[in-house]
C-alpha cells in the first residue's frame, strides 16, 4: 500500500487579508483622484473645457491602482498567477 501524503494549504489569516484590501481601496481612491485632478486641470488649460482629458485621466488612475493592486496580492502570496 501507498502511504498518501496530505498536502497542507495555508490560509492567510483574515487580518492580513483585510489589511491588503484597505491598502489597495485606499490606493484606487487615491490614484483615480488624482488621475482626475490632473484630467480637470488638462481639460481646463490645454482643451478648451473637453471631457476626454478627465476620462482619460481617471482611466490612466483606475488601471495603476489595478496594476499595484495586483502586485500588492501577490506579494503578500494571496493571488498566484498559472503559467
Amino acid at each position: 500500500m501507498s502511504s498518501v501524503e496530505k498536502q497542507t494549504i495555508s490560509q492567510p489569516s483574515a487580518s492580513l487579508v483585510n489589511a491588503k484590501w484597505d491598502i489597495v481601496i485606499s490606493n484606487g481612491i487615491v490614484k483615480t483622484g488624482l488621475g482626475f485632478g490632473a484630467g480637470v486641470l488638462a481639460s481646463v488649460l490645454l482643451f478648451k473645457r473637453r471631457s476626454f482629458p478627465v476620462w482619460l485621466g481617471v482611466g490612466f488612475g483606475l488601471g495603476r491602482s489595478y496594476s499595484e493592486g495586483d502586485s500588492i496580492f501577490r506579494e503578500a502570496g494571496l493571488r498566484n498567477v498559472k503559467a
